[in-house]
């Protein structure tokens, strides 16, 4: 999302990283390409005004480290005050509230509400070890109580069935009612989303709010709709008084801006961000890391976050006991490492957050896709048992099998081969496991020379 406003702002700040001494001037002009970066970036305009004149105040007064050079102090200086324009640190969600916690989800239609309702929902349940209750109370879109249904099934949530000739009232009144009786820990609930903020819809969603008196009133914003989310937000606001928000399709070409700008119209704090389709892409908000991202300095600690928490254990041991029994590292075991990365969202989803990227050319990024774990992926699958633990034994006839096996050329399965062959050198030399030996993996498979891709 933030790949335009981060070009930008990463060339403009390496331009005065390297200056020997900061004046009105140089910051005036550095200034000045940031201001465009953020309009660019669809900021609003109150926004970027308070932000650029923070940054020229404590510029300005010379808030200058000494083991920085003035150009370095002055990048440090625009990134403490993006994490506080972004809104400083990670605000959690009050779940220590006497139980049932209410949770009330409210947003436009196509924000993507209700598949958030289901994230959060998971979200709750796995790494919170909450026990959720998911209730739709979207009565004019019949669609949408069968989908929170089927999400609630797919995470193994409870979920407390409505009808589009119910009151969207008495569904919450009763939901809620249920959640006490069964000893919930929290009550999720959805509401009905329109296509454009009306009387009617504030209304509705007023009384829903009054009656169940959530702890936390979350609003799902699309991250593509720009300025635009400015008034749909402070009419929310208004009505009735959020607590945050849930920040949708971060994974997409959206220019960014939308992110600085509700925190700043409201305060409230963005909780949350949705990075695909996947129910499991739901991830905490964490001002610092972000404007790392946009800044073009990475954000290494949520990708060691992600690996953790979907990098089993047991799997990682597994591999390590091989290597110090000296069995070998196989095809097998990498395409087990293929499929890790395919789990973490892919190449794209990785690179965002590995310092430096935003630095590449357009035609090297553009190489570097998840094609690639596609394709060795299935020239993998095309082997047999034998060739992927023997892979010496791969020769010429066996190498033209595997490409028409996998719709491939032999070229590509000589790379693949070499590729591996380079990894398990690699592995030869590791004697630990853990999390830098994980990287160490993942860094050797991401290769932007698969036969041109």
């Amino acid at each position: 999302m933030f790949d335009n406003l981060s070009k930008r702002l990463s060339r403009t700040l390496y331009d005065i990283s390297g200056k020997g001494r900061l004046t009105e001037m140089n910051i005036n002009d550095t200034l000045r390409e940031v201001r465009t970066a953020l309009m660019e970036a669809d900021v609003a305009l109150p926004a970027v005004q308070d932000f650029l004149s923070r940054v020229k105040e404590r510029a300005l007064g010379k808030e200058i480290n000494k083991n920085l050079k003035p150009g370095q102090a002055l990048v440090k200086i625009v990134h403490t005050e993006l994490v506080n324009a972004l809104g400083e640190k990670n605000d959690d969600l009050n779940l220590s509230a006497l139980p049932p916690v209410v949770i009330m989800v409210a947003g436009l239609q196509g924000a993507g509400k209700t598949t958030s309702v289901g994230k959060l929902g998971k979200y709750l349940h796995d790494k919170k070890k909450k026990k959720v209750l998911m209730v739709s109370a979207d009565v004019h879109r019949p669609a949408a109580i069968k989908q929170l249904e089927t999400l609630a099934k797919m995470i193994g949530i409870d979920f407390f069935p409505s009808f589009d000739t119910q009151k969207p009232i008495d569904i919450v009144n009763q939901a809620l009612h249920q959640a006490k009786l069964k000893f919930y820990d929290t009550l999720l609930v959805d509401t009905a989303g329109r296509m454009h903020v009306d009387a009617i819809m504030m209304a509705e969603l007023i009384t829903i709010h009054t009656a169940i008196h959530p702890v936390e009133t979350l609003l799902v914003v699309d991250a593509m709709t720009g300025q635009d989310a400015t008034n749909t937000v402070k009419k929310f606001n208004e009505a009735i008084t959020l607590t945050g928000f849930i920040l949708t399709k971060v994974d997409g070409d959206a220019r960014g801006g939308v992110a600085l700008s509700i925190r700043h119209i409201t305060g409230k704090p963005i909780k949350f961000m949705g990075l695909g389709e996947r129910i499991d892409t739901l991830e905490p908000f964490y001002p610092d890391r972000i404007a790392g991202r946009i800044l073009g300095m990475g954000d290494i600690l949520s990708l060691i976050d992600e690996i953790e928490s979907k990098v089993e254990f047991a799997q990682s041991e597994k591999l390590a006991s091989k290597l110090k029994k000296n069995d070998g590292f196989n095809l097998n075991d990498y395409l087990d490492q293929i499929k890790l990365m395919r789990n973490m969202g892919g190449i794209a989803s990785m690179m965002n957050k590995l310092p430096g990227i935003v630095q590449l050319p357009d035609n090297v990024k553009s190489q570097i896709n998840d094609k690639v774990l596609v394709r060795i992926e299935a020239i993998i699958n095309s082997m047999t048992a034998k060739e992927r633990v023997t892979p010496d034994i791969i020769k010429g006839s066996r190498k033209r099998r595997i490409a028409i096996g996998s719709g491939m050329q032999v070229q590509d399965v000589n790379h693949v081969l070499k590729q591996f062959d380079n990894m398990q050198r690699i592995m030869k030399k590791m004697k630990k496991s853990g999390m830098e030996n994980i990287m160490r993996n993942i860094k050797s498979i991401i290769s932007p020379d698969f036969n041109g891709y």
